[in-house]
C-alpha cells in the first residue's frame, strides 16, 4: 500500500479529517442526488476527504425522513455522486462512507433488529455472527465501508441511558457477542490487520473504548474513577476480544479515566491498543470529543496535538483537527505523527479494496431470499430477548378456541401495549409505512385470540398520566371489567420525535416528554413511575384471575412491586420491531427464549448490583436489600434441572498455568433435563469464584456460556472447555494464566453451591497459592 508521505501536508489533514454530516453534503432533490456546497468547500480546502460520516443516516436529528431521504435501491447511487465527486476534485482518493449501525443500518429501509441488551439476554454468539453478517452485506451493499458498532461498553449502572447499547453487565458475554460481530460483519478471514475485506463484508468501529458504562452517578460522559484492575477486568475484556478478531477501528469514548480523556489518552489508545495487544488498525474519536478536549487544552491546536500523539487517527465532526497544521507549525506536533495517522486512513481504505480500481458503488440487486433468511433470523433474536422473571403458575395464556366466543378475554393495559416505537430502541431509522413486518404486543394477541378477545387500554404515558387521567381511569375499569387476564404491559421508550431538540453530536437534548431511554436520557429514579405501577394495582384490585406484567425497556429497573402485584413478570429488552410476536409467544408457551443480560437492583439506591462485583464485608442498606434477589442469568425454566460435574468422576479439574498459558483447556460436563411436554432451546451459564492469593474475589463471574437443544422429556449432555479466557486472570485487559482455585456452579446463585466443583491452575511445583 502506498503511504501518505508524499501527500502535502494540507492533503494528509484532509485525510484524518471527518468534519462533514453527510446528509448535509448531499441532497435528494427531484429524484437524484445533488452534491451541495458543503462538500464543495470541504474537498476544495483539504484536497480531499479521509471518510464522510451519515450520508444515509436517517433520524430525527437528521431530519431526513421517508419524504425527503435517500430511497434504499437508490444509496448507490448517492454515494456514487458524492464519490465522484470527491476522486475528480481532489488528490485522486477515495473517501471512506462511514455509517451509524447500532443495530441494523441507520438507513431508510435499514433492517432494524433487537438492541445489544436483547442479544446479551440470547446469550448466543452464534445466532449474533450470523445477524451481524446479515447487517454487513446489507449495508454494504448499501456502498458503505465502515460500521460504527456498539458493544465494547459495559453495563455497570443502570441510571446511564445507554444501557440498551451494552450486551449486559458481564464483560465475559460482552466479550463473546461482540467478537463474534466483528467476525460476522467483517468476515472470518480478516482477522489479521491486513488482510482483505470482503465486498459482502464491512470494516467495522467498535465503539466505545474505554469504561463508558461505568461513568459516576451513570451520567453520560461522566469520569471512570476506576483502578487499573477495574479497568482490565471489566471494561477491556470486550476490546481485547475485538482487537484479537481483527476489528478495523476502536472509537474513543467520550469519558475520562481517572482524570485523563480516553481521546487524549496515549495509555490506552497507544500503550495497551498498540504496544501490549498488537493490534494494528484506525482509531476514530467520538463525536466532538477533540472539541471536547478544550477543558484540558488551552486551544483547538493543542487539543488536537493531544488527540493525535495519544494514538487518535480520525475525527468525527470537530473543528480541532482544522488546526493541525497550526500545532505542527508552531512545533507542538510532530508532521510524522499526521502521516501515520494518514497511513493508517488509507491502511483501511486498501483493507476494503478502494485503493485500486476507482470506487464506483452499484445498484442494489434485489435478493428477497437473503431478506427473508434475514428476517428469520431477527425474529429468533426477539424471541431469545425474552425473559421470564417470575411465574407463580399464571403462564402459559389460555390457548384459543376456534370460535369467535372462545378463548380468554385479556384486558390489556399499558403504554407499551400497542408502541412500535417502544420496542426499537434508541438510534433507529424511521419504520416504513405500512410496516407489515412489525408486530405490537396488541397486534399479536388480536392475531392469536381475535379483536373481540382483546380489550385494549393505554392508562398512562411512560412518564406519567395522560392528559385526562378520570377518562384513563375509566377505559381501564371498563376494560378489566370480567376479564379473565389483566396483561399491564409497562416499560420505557427511547422514541427520538422529529420536534425534540438535539446536542451537537445527536443526543437528545429537549424536550422529549415522554423518553426516558437512549443516550442523553440519564435517570435518577429507576422505578417505575407511579402511573405505570397504578395499572398493576387496578388489575389487581380487578379481581381478574391472572394479572400478568411485561416490561419493555432498555436498562434494568427495580421490579419488586411488580413482581409483588403480578402473578408472572416477562422482561423483553427493546426487542425490536417483532417483538410483539416474540413476547406473545412467551406468554402462549410459558418459556421465555432469553436470560436477564443485567441485575435488577431491589430499588433506588441500591447501586451498584452487577452479579461479578466483589465481595464485601458491609451487609447493605438499612432498609434495603443489597445486592438484589434477581440475578443476571435468571430465567431458566421450573422445568428445566442443570448440574455440573467433572469429566473425570470424583477429581477436582487441575490444569498447570504454563499449560493454560499455551492453550490447553478443561473440561466440564452439564446435564440438562428437561421435564416439560416441548423441546427446549436455552442458553445455560457457568459462573465461577476466584480465588488468587492477595487478591479480594468477586463474588460471582461468567465462566462460560453453552446453548443447548433438549427434547420434551429427554436429557443431554454438554461439554463445556474452559481454556485462558475462562480461568486466566484479567487484570491487566488481557488473558494471563496464574495460579489460582476457581470455584464453578451453575445454579443462579451468588454464591457457590453445594455441588460446586473446584478447578485448580498450579504453579510449577502443584500450588494453587489458595490451599497449603
Amino acid at each position: 500500500m502506498t503511504g501518505s508521505a508524499h501527500l502535502p501536508l494540507r492533503e494528509r489533514v484532509g485525510q484524518i479529517n471527518q468534519r462533514l454530516k453527510g446528509w448535509e453534503a448531499v441532497r435528494w432533490v427531484d429524484g437524484a442526488p445533488r452534491i451541495t456546497d458543503v462538500l464543495r468547500r470541504e474537498v476544495d480546502r483539504w484536497g480531499g476527504i479521509g471518510a464522510i460520516y451519515g450520508v444515509l443516516r436517517a433520524d430525527p436529528w437528521s431530519q431526513v425522513r421517508w419524504s425527503n431521504g435517500i430511497p434504499p435501491e437508490r444509496s448507490a447511487e448517492a454515494y456514487r455522486a458524492v464519490q465522484e465527486y470527491i476522486v475528480t476534485h481532489g488528490a485522486g482518493l477515495p473517501t471512506l462512507f462511514v455509517e451509524e449501525v447500532p443495530h441494523g443500518l441507520m438507513a431508510l429501509g435499514g433492517t432494524t433488529l433487537p438492541v445489544n441488551l436483547a442479544l446479551g439476554a440470547g446469550m448466543d454468539p452464534a445466532l449474533t455472527e450470523e445477524l451481524a453478517a446479515h447487517v454487513a452485506a446489507e449495508t454494504r451493499l448499501r456502498g458503505t465501508h465502515v460500521a460504527l458498532v456498539s458493544g465494547l461498553d459495559v453495563l455497570r449502572d443502570p441510571r446511564w441511558g445507554r444501557a440498551e447499547e451494552c450486551f449486559g453487565e458481564d464483560p465475559a458475554l460482552a466479550a463473546l457477542l461482540v467478537e463474534a460481530t466483528v467476525r460476522g460483519m467483517q468476515g472470518t478471514d480478516a482477522a489479521a490487520a491486513a488482510s482483505a475485506i470482503a465486498p459482502d463484508r464491512v470494516a467495522v468501529v467498535a465503539k466505545h473504548l474505554a469504561a463508558q458504562g461505568a461513568g459516576i452517578g451513570g451520567r453520560n460522559g461522566s469520569g471512570a474513577p476506576i483502578g487499573r484492575r477495574e479497568l482490565g477486568e471489566i471494561h477491556l475484556r470486550p476490546a481485547y476480544a475485538a482487537a484479537r478478531a481483527g476489528v478495523a477501528g476502536f472509537m474513543a469514548a467520550y469519558n475520562d479515566i481517572d482524570g485523563i480523556p480516553c481521546s487524549a489518552n496515549r495509555e490506552l489508545l497507544t500503550g495497551t491498543l498498540r504496544e501490549g495487544w498488537g493490534w494494528e488498525g484506525l482509531v476514530m474519536a467520538d463525536g466532538t470529543a477533540i472539541d471536547r478536549l478544550r477543558d484540558s487544552a488551552p486551544d483547538p491546536a493543542t487539543a488536537a496535538a493531544i488527540a493525535l500523539a495519544a494514538g487518535v487517527d480520525l475525527s468525527l465532526w470537530d473543528e480541532a483537527f482544522t488546526h493541525v497544521e497550526e500545532a505542527v507549525d508552531r512545533g507542538i506536533l510532530d508532521e510524522g505523527v499526521v502521516t501515520r495517522a494518514a497511513d493508517r486512513v488509507l491502511a483501511l481504505k486498501s483493507r476494503l479494496g478502494l485503493l485500486g480500481e476507482p470506487d464506483v458503488p452499484a445498484a442494489i440487486p434485489a435478493d428477497p431470499e437473503r431478506e427473508r433468511a434475514f428476517l428469520s433470523l431477527a425474529a429468533r433474536a426477539a424471541a431469545q430477548s425474552v425473559v421470564v422473571v417470575h411465574d407463580a403458575g399464571a403462564l402459559p395464556l389460555p390457548a384459543a378456541g376456534d370460535r369467535a366466543d372462545a378463548g380468554p378475554v385479556i384486558a390489556l393495559l399499558g403504554p407499551n401495549a400497542s408502541d412500535l416505537d417502544a420496542q426499537l430502541g434508541d438510534y433507529t431509522p424511521p419504520r416504513p409505512a405500512p410496516d407489515p413486518i412489525s408486530s405490537t404486543v396488541h397486534s399479536a394477541l388480536v392475531t392469536r385470540y381475535g379483536a373481540e378477545r382483546v380489550r385494549v387500554a393505554q392508562g398512562s404515558t411512560h412518564r406519567g398520566e395522560l392528559s385526562d387521567p378520570t377518562g384513563a381511569r375509566d377505559s381501564v375499569s371498563a376494560a378489566l371489567d370480567g376479564a379473565d387476564v389483566a396483561l399491564v404491559v409497562l416499560g420505557g421508550t427511547s422514541r427520538r420525535s422529529y420536534d425534540d431538540e438535539f446536542a451537537d453530536n445527536g443526543a437528545i437534548d429537549a424536550p422529549a416528554p415522554d423518553t426516558t431511554n437512549g443516550e442523553g436520557v440519564d435517570l435518577a429514579h429507576l422505578g417505575l413511575p407511579d402511573a405505570q405501577l397504578a395499572l398493576l394495582r387496578a388489575a389487581r384490585a380487578s379481581g381478574a384471575p391472572r394479572v400478568i406484567a411485561v416490561v419493555i425497556d432498555g436498562r434494568p429497573r427495580p421490579l419488586d412491586d411488580v413482581i409483588a402485584l403480578s402473578d408472572a413478570v416477562i422482561l423483553a429488552p427493546f426487542p425490536g420491531p417483532g417483538g410483539g410476536e416474540a413476547i406473545v409467544t412467551a406468554l402462549s408457551t410459558g418459556v421465555g427464549g432469553g436470560l436477564l443480560p443485567a441485575t435488577l437492583p431491589s430499588a433506588d439506591g441500591v447501586l451498584p448490583v452487577a452479579h461479578d462485583e466483589r465481595r464485601e464485608t458491609a451487609r447493605g442498606y438499612l432498609g434495603a436489600r443489597h445486592p438484589a434477589g434477581v440475578l443476571f442469568g435468571t430465567g431458566i425454566p421450573s422445568t428445566v434441572e442443570v448440574r455440573l460435574r467433572p469429566a473425570a468422576p470424583g477429581e477436582s479439574p487441575t490444569i498447570p498455568a504454563a499449560s493454560l498459558g499455551r492453550g490447553e483447556r478443561v473440561t466440564v460436563l452439564i446435564d440438562v433435563a428437561n421435564a416439560s411436554a416441548s423441546e427446549i432451546s436455552l442458553a445455560v451459564p457457568l459462573y465461577g469464584r476466584r480465588h488468587e492469593r492477595g487478591i479480594r474475589p468477586r463474588r460471582r463471574t461468567l465462566l462460560a456460556v453453552t446453548r443447548v437443544t433438549v427434547a420434551a422429556g429427554g436429557r443431554t449432555t454438554a461439554p463445556v472447555d474452559l481454556g485462558l479466557d475462562a480461568l486466566g486472570s484479567w487484570a491487566s485487559g488481557r488473558p494471563e494464566a496464574l495460579p489460582a482455585e476457581i470455584l464453578a456452579w451453575t445454579a443462579s446463585a451468588h454464591d457457590p453451591t453445594h455441588d460446586a466443583i473446584t478447578i485448580r491452575i498450579t504453579d510449577e511445583e502443584g500450588r494453587t497459592g489458595w490451599t497449603s
